[in-house]
């Protein structure tokens, strides 16, 4: 008996959810088109990826209303799918959805990161394929928790303090293969907060691969201060 493997090894896509109102940033408008140190704030996102060479392509997620992507992004990724959902779950899910009636496969790999996350270095993303590749299931950029942790009671006091051993943040890219991410977006629904909660819920530990303080995603206000300072420190 012979089994009827793929004739190529798996590829490795991007996908960009890019479809947020960004409400806690303040900036007026969806925080992925505020433009800091001379661009939008995807499109920093974009050309860090487009410099890694291990990704076959990019897919960038909008809106079905959004007329303003190709003005932030001139020179934009191949791929854009005006496909974005209610919910950030919503929207990957529908973005995979895109990347399988373009050809992937579901053994490819499908690394999800924030466009918002605009400071993200090619080294980190190839550092997390490396990790990654032959891994039963996946992972994710994520830093060790450093601070300590207090948890907010109803009146605005502390609760409790949090033990933090153990405890990582969360970042992007997340790293799965396109099949096990469809069936834990469909199963998850669409509260969860990023890919590998859903992984969890099947059952799955991710792995946790180190990442960089830079790579965090902008929120508040004074993170594009942050972010610009950045930018044009590396420039």
């Amino acid at each position: 008996m012979t089994l009827d493997l793929p004739s190529t090894p798996p590829r490795c896509y991007a996908l960009v959810p890019c479809a947020g109102v960004g409400e806690r940033a303040g900036a007026g408008g969806p925080k992925q088109y505020r433009e800091i140190a001379g661009r939008s704030v995807v499109a920093h996102t974009l050309s860090a990826l487009a410099r890694v060479p291990r990704l076959a392509a990019t897919l960038v997620v909008v809106a079905p209303d959004d007329t303003v992507f190709e003005r932030h992004v001139p020179q934009g990724p191949a791929w854009v799918a005006r496909v974005g959902g209610a919910s950030r779950a919503a929207t990957v899910a529908n973005g995979l959805g895109v990347l399988v009636e373009r050809g992937a496969r579901d053994d490819d790999w499908v690394l999800v990161h924030d466009a918002a996350r605009c400071l993200l270095q090619p080294a980190d993303v190839e550092r997390l394929i490396v990790a990654c590749e032959h891994d039963a299931v996946g992972g994710l950029l994520a830093l060790p928790v450093a601070d300590t942790l207090k948890r907010q009671a109803d009146d605005d006091r502390i609760a409790i303090t949090v033990d933090r051993r153990g405890l990582w943040q969360a970042q992007t890219p997340q790293m799965f293969r396109l099949g096990l991410l469809r069936r834990a977006l469909a199963e998850a629904g669409e509260g969860v907060t990023d890919e590998a909660s859903a992984v969890e819920a099947l059952g799955h530990a991710p792995r946790l691969v180190p990442g960089t303080l830079e790579n965090f995603k902008l929120t508040w206000p004074a993170d594009f201060a942050l972010a610009e300072r950045l930018l044009r420190t590396r420039a």
